[in-house]
């Protein structure tokens, strides 16, 4: 296989991360396929990346829905090539304690996250399989250990991480990776709803949450940016199975 050029799946794509994201693995020279129900962000991010000479292809697609998925996957196949690197960014927060969660606000998150990264993953691993390389990058968080008001979004980051350390037992025989990236506070669109949701100004918010981190800052998209461009890289190989938290520090 002479051409190298990889092409990217990037669920969630249309802002924060995910965003960040499409641009670091496009200026790494791959082609970029952006997933996301948010047809602003879509056509923002979209154009951005097209202005700058990047193959770029944007699907209003719905990750929780088996047929949108297969249909998604699909068009970035026929229209970029075969999907070898997919990043499972895609992500909504339903935050509320136990007692005041309802059943849509757990079937919402469990289905975004989980059920998004099985269908793509699935989806997409046959291409990996058949080029014999590949490379899975999902999105976990801190959150996995543990978050007062985030039993839905802890319980959905944790089990990214079973699934990912699952996908590396799989595919590894494949040339295919699979690995977990666990961010801290990053300032996003989310956080900037959870400050809301806490009575805060999202400045307050950033500045308590940095007082508490060892580098003394919060984290910027670009950060996991960074992370998602080495795990997909070339050279990343014998890396696979692995959480890595990027959340200036040891402890979330």
């Amino acid at each position: 296989m002479g051409e190298t050029q990889r092409t990217a799946i990037i669920t969630g794509g249309g802002r924060g991360i995910g965003a960040e994201v499409a641009r670091k693995l496009a200026e790494d020279g791959m082609n970029i396929a952006i997933f996301d129900l948010d047809q602003a962000g879509l056509d923002s991010i979209g154009a951005e990346l097209k202005a700058k000479g990047h193959n770029v292809l944007t699907i209003s697609a719905d990750v929780s829905n088996e047929e949108s998925v297969a249909a998604a996957v699909q068009r970035v196949a026929d229209e970029l090539g075969a999907p070898t690197v997919v990043v499972n960014n895609a992500g909504i927060i339903r935050d509320n304690l136990l007692f005041k969660m309802s059943v849509s606000d757990w079937d919402l998150v469990m289905g975004v996250h989980l059920r998004g990264a099985f269908l793509v993953s699935r989806e997409a691993q046959k291409h990996m399989v058949q080029a014999k390389w590949g490379r899975i990058i999902n999105l976990s968080s801190t959150s996995a250990l543990g978050n007062r008001g985030q039993a839905n979004y802890a319980a959905a980051k944790a089990g990214m991480q079973g699934f990912t350390k699952t996908l590396a037992l799989e595919l590894g025989r494949y040339g295919v990776t699979a690995n977990a990236i666990a961010p801290g506070f990053i300032e996003t669109e989310m956080t900037a709803a959870t400050a809301e949701r806490l009575g805060l100004s999202f400045e307050d918010f950033v500045a308590a949450s940095a007082a508490k981190i060892p580098v003394q800052r919060t984290g910027k998209p670009a950060d996991i940016a960074n992370a998602v461009s080495f795990f997909a890289s070339e050279n990343s190989g014998f890396v696979s199975g692995q959480v890595l938290y990027v959340a200036g520090g040891p402890k979330a």
